[in-house]
């Protein structure tokens, strides 16, 4: 929580100030009772109170005026708000070293049915589009509403030879761009969602990607997916293609994405879930003062209801 007014939270310092002059009150009202040495008439004259109860009004004005100071320096609070719309490319790593079977049935089949949950469950309204990459990059499905476009290109991907992730990025933007100048000046917000298994071997640099991705501000998370002990085969012979996460992880920060590794099918899907809760929302700043005003005045209902029980008296 933080204020918008955060001086104003200087007149709280005058509840020290009350609590003393309250103590001080009670203490002298302690002394003049001392004075009567006649204890039956002091009886008579001032019977037995309801001990800790008479303090209750006190502390409670003091508490419902530090509910109203409270208020009165615009509490604030960050909420989760649901978005109305959003563009996400999918950048799916196509290369050869996604065949590998370290992720049961294989990588590339158990990446096909994590994505199509994915984008199964993001809210109708999202604009979501399909980049395949291996020695290049090209967009299989342009950003649409459309599911089941979407799902057909999830199905039609294809290995290739060689890992170009820069390409794989820059092509996700400018479909992005190119989807988001029918919006005129205020674009949908855009995100790249990509997956792949390797180090960049064609194309432009993840470190290039990265750039035009913070110059067009657009976060890209990134997944790194498989296993160290990952191998595929070529012409029989067993080659080694473990994980490599430090480079996918270095785009992700720079372009203020969020970096994951999956090492199966399962944790995929968890990948994606939570990708789609970060995207299917945005963080909002919104004033709470109307509940410690709410607060301070249900306070004073309280108070005024136990004087007229304990007291037939308002405070």
């Amino acid at each position: 929580m933080s204020f918008l007014e955060p001086l104003r939270l200087l007149l709280l310092l005058a509840l020290p100030v009350l609590i003393a002059a309250y103590v001080v009150t009670q203490v002298r009202r302690g002394r003049y009772a001392v004075r009567f040495t006649n204890l039956a008439l002091l009886d008579r004259v001032a019977p037995t109170r309801p001990g800790w109860r008479r303090h209750l009004p006190a502390a409670a004005f003091l508490l419902m005026l530090g509910l109203f100071v409270t208020g009165f320096a615009r509490p604030a609070a960050d909420v989760r708000v649901p978005r109305e719309q959003a563009t996400i490319m999918v950048a799916v790593d196509v290369s050869h070293s996604m065949e590998a079977t370290d992720v049961q049935p294989d990588r590339l089949t158990a990446a096909r049915q994590a994505a199509r949950t994915f984008v199964e469950r993001l809210p109708a309204r999202f604009n979501v589009g399909l980049v395949a990459f291996s020695g290049t990059a090209s967009v299989l499905v342009p950003p649409t509403t459309d599911r089941r476009a979407m799902l057909a290109g999830i199905d039609r991907l294809t290995l290739g030879p060689r890992t170009a992730i820069g390409e794989g990025v820059i092509v996700s933007l400018d479909a992005i761009a190119g989807f988001g100048a029918q919006f005129g000046g205020q674009p949908p917000p855009g995100r790249v969602v990509l997956l792949s298994d390797g180090t960049n071997t064609a194309g432009r640099s993840p470190r290039d990607a990265a750039q035009r991705a913070l110059g067009a501000g657009i976060p890209v998370s990134t997944i790194a997916y498989g296993t160290a002990e990952g191998v595929m085969y070529q012409n029989g012979t067993a080659v080694p293609v473990p994980v490599d996460g430090p480079a996918l992880e270095r785009l992700a920060q720079e372009t203020g994405g969020r970096y994951y590794e999956a090492a199966s099918g399962g944790e995929l899907r968890r990948v994606y879930e939570d990708i789609g809760s970060s995207i299917g929302y945005r963080v909002e700043q919104r004033e709470i003062w109307a509940w410690f005003v709410a607060a301070g005045l249900l306070l004073s209902v309280a108070v005024s209801a136990g004087s007229l029980l304990w007291f037939s008296r308002l405070p």
